[in-house]
């Protein structure tokens, strides 16, 4: 039996407070968010999918919250990533682009499958199952014991992450099911290491030290499966 601590696991893992902080109101501007978007791009995606096997995580469908905050880490050097050091001072983004980008994503939808189509139907429109197929994405299986990473999940996980892994927008919890296994590996190590902070106020925090490598490779399992 696992300890109470651990059902707020999965907030370390994608660094999702337990007081979201609220967005600041600006007027949306859908173009300058897409004109962003282009930069993020290069690494993400054009859809935010991410990339290379989870060394560029999905950022498509957090929820803004959650956005918002960790740009906001980065900017602040709270957060380590040389790569984003040049995109994220205030000069280059400032809050209002902060929150255009955030939305941005946020409303971005990934399928896991192409939608049934007649290909040989009169009206088939080849360009837009070419768009279609773009923005398909689905997580490879990983290793791990899938059954046995779903019962440890739903004990101490889902309260905050959902049954399936998949966030909540209103409590800017960040999803775990289809985003890269690596990267969340990757989250797992600087995590452990105290290279990324999981809670300012408790920056000595061990909570990830309470499972083992092999009941988070059965988690991992189980929430790789969860877009299928």
């Amino acid at each position: 039996m696992f300890p109470p601590s651990t059902l707020t696991l999965f907030s370390v893992l994608l660094f999702c407070l337990a007081n979201p902080l609220q967005a600041q109101t600006f007027d949306y501007d859908p173009d300058n968010a897409e004109e962003i978007n282009e930069l993020c791009a290069g690494c993400h995606g054009e859809f935010g999918q991410g990339g290379k096997e989870g060394e560029y995580p999905r950022i498509a469908s957090q929820p803004i919250e959650f956005t918002i905050n960790q740009l906001r880490l980065f900017r602040d050097r709270k957060r380590k990533n040389l790569a984003m050091v040049e995109y994220i001072d205030d000069r280059q983004m400032p809050e209002s682009d902060i929150y255009d980008i955030a939305r941005y994503l946020s409303e971005i939808t990934l399928k896991n499958r192409l939608s049934p189509m007649d290909e040989n139907s009169p009206d088939f429109d080849a360009y837009a199952r070419l768009l279609e197929s773009k923005m398909i994405m689905q997580i490879p299986k990983a290793e791990g014991d899938i059954e046995r990473g779903g019962k440890i999940y739903n004990k101490e996980c889902d309260t905050c992450h959902g049954q399936e892994g998949w966030g909540d927008h209103k409590k800017a919890v960040p999803m775990l099911a289809g985003q890269y296994t690596s990267y969340l590996w990757r989250q797992v190590e600087q995590l452990r290491s105290k290279r990324r902070i999981h809670d300012e106020d408790s920056p000595d925090s061990e909570l990830l030290d309470e499972f083992t490598d092999q009941e988070l490779t059965d988690i991992f399992a189980y929430l790789s499966v969860m877009d299928d």
